[in-house]
């Protein structure tokens, strides 16, 4: 008769370490590999500053003025806007196809009318907070 195995709590914590710490290594070895290369770069890299290397380069045109200029952060909340609902617009694919299989028509259109009530909270939420004027 055989005798029952015994799991030992040591040796499941080792194996379970043991399959963490080739990602680690594996993480090590990426980070070492990436900081050799960018000194390896900066130690082989020729140094020679001009005024025209240190000049404000736009497409072949001499930059005129100063090189800060000032642009509203509403811009980039509307952009940023328009990324969520691009991203959230194609979340209504899947649904289609799952809504026209049959059996699950009910459950998928509450579930829809849902996330789309998201949506729409967060549009009115923009809205009110003046996000969507553009001026």
């Amino acid at each position: 008769m055989r005798e029952p195995t015994v799991v030992v709590a040591a040796d499941v914590a080792a194996d379970y370490f043991q399959s963490y710490s080739v990602v680690g290594l594996l993480a090590f070895v990426g980070v070492l590999f990436v900081a050799v290369a960018f000194g390896a770069g900066r130690l082989l890299r020729p140094v020679v500053p001009t005024p025209e290397k240190l000049l404000t380069y736009e497409c072949g045109v001499d930059p005129v003025g100063e090189g800060w200029a000032h642009t509203q952060v509403r811009y980039y909340v509307y952009a940023f806007l328009y990324v969520i609902f691009a991203v959230d617009s194609i979340f209504l694919f899947p649904w289609a196809t799952v809504f026209a299989a049959p059996g699950y028509g009910a459950a998928t259109l509450v579930e829809m009318f849902v996330f789309l009530g998201f949506l729409a909270v967060g549009l009115l939420y923009a809205y009110k907070k003046g996000v969507l004027t553009w001026t």
